[in-house]
């Protein structure tokens, strides 16, 4: 048994909240939706470690076909929505002149698609090469499955990849800007009246790309693992989808040690990630100032009602 897995999985979901109000304010949806699909991954990996602690019962089926679909759905949102902060970023950073509402509405729009709508039809596209209904793992609880095959590769591991790829470049573009115009981009962003801060921008961009090379690491490692002993050839789709409602156990005694470290280096790639995000955004000074705020609001709100009820404003003088 593995104790340590549902605690980190518990207390990474409760750190990657921690930026959540500063960032609801500021109205970024990338950095939002990267807070709450690392919530929901880290989530599902701590409930899996609890039931799924030292045996292999068949429980919780329709939680697994959630959960399993939102596994797979996390392995392109991340790259996703951080490619969608490169978007923004390397806009500010280009000092292009400031759009009108019409146009940042549309942005939102795209925003909204890219962290959210994209995973959710990456979700539906999944059941193509779903061999059958999940696997529970000894240990780690419910895995969603794939038919290794030609599709599965274009399907699954290419879209988180060209995601992450695109959001590099994105983000090497923006740091040439933000290079370039350092001198005045305090100055631009105030202009373009953006929530943001120079320190706050450099900490986005810095947490982007190293999100992306570590996205690209792991996608790359599982592809590369998944397909080392070749690919099942696609007959037909009755083919691939026999014995759909199939559940298989897999205890650790049957596969080999290569099989059981790399589903553990992919479990920690979710606390890893959710660590790198809170050390980028819990840390920083405007941060610090916003749990300043949020220490000395209990005592604000009591001087307001001593300040509203005149039994607690006066003092009482006894003759």
């Amino acid at each position: 048994m593995h104790i340590e897995l549902p605690v980190v999985s518990f207390f990474c979901a409760l750190l990657v909240l921690v930026p959540l109000p500063w960032h609801w304010r500021a109205r970024n949806i990338a950095t939002i939706s990267i807070s709450l699909w690392l919530f929901v991954l880290n989530l599902i990996n701590g409930v899996n470690a609890v039931v799924w602690a030292g045996n292999l019962r068949i429980v919780g089926g329709v939680w697994c076909d959630i959960a399993t679909k939102f596994v797979v759905g996390g392995n392109v949102a991340l790259p996703a929505s951080v490619f969608a902060l490169c978007l923004h970023l390397e806009r500010i950073s280009s000092g292009r002149p400031v759009i009108s509402s019409e146009h940042q509405k549309r942005r939102l729009y795209v925003d909204y698609f890219l962290c959210f709508g994209i995973a959710f039809i990456y979700m539906a596209t999944h059941y193509v090469v779903q061999g059958h209904r999940f696997d529970i793992v000894e240990n780690l609880g419910c895995r969603p499955t794939f038919y290794v095959s030609l599709p599965a590769i274009f399907l699954i591991w290419v879209p988180p990849l060209i995601f992450s790829i695109a959001a590099c470049t994105l983000s090497g573009l923006a740091f040439r800007n933000f290079w370039i115009r350092r001198i005045i981009f305090a100055r631009h962003l105030q202009d373009s009246n953006s929530a943001l801060t120079p320190s706050h921008y450099f900490r986005l961009m810095s947490m982007a790309l190293i999100q992306m090379f570590w996205s690209i690491l792991i996608t790359s490692l599982n592809m590369w693992f998944s397909t080392k002993d070749g690919l099942y050839p696609w007959l037909n789709w009755a083919d691939v989808h026999f014995d759909f409602y199939r559940v298989d156990l897999i205890p650790f005694a049957i596969i080999t040690q290569d099989t059981v470290t790399l589903m553990f280096l992919l479990w920690w790639a979710i606390p890893a990630s959710s660590l790198l995000y809170f050390v980028f955004f819990a840390l920083g000074a405007e941060a610090r100032k916003q749990y300043g705020k949020y220490f000395w609001w209990p005592k604000h709100c009591w001087s307001r009602i001593r300040e509203r009820l005149p039994v607690f404003s006066r003092q009482t003088v006894i003759p």
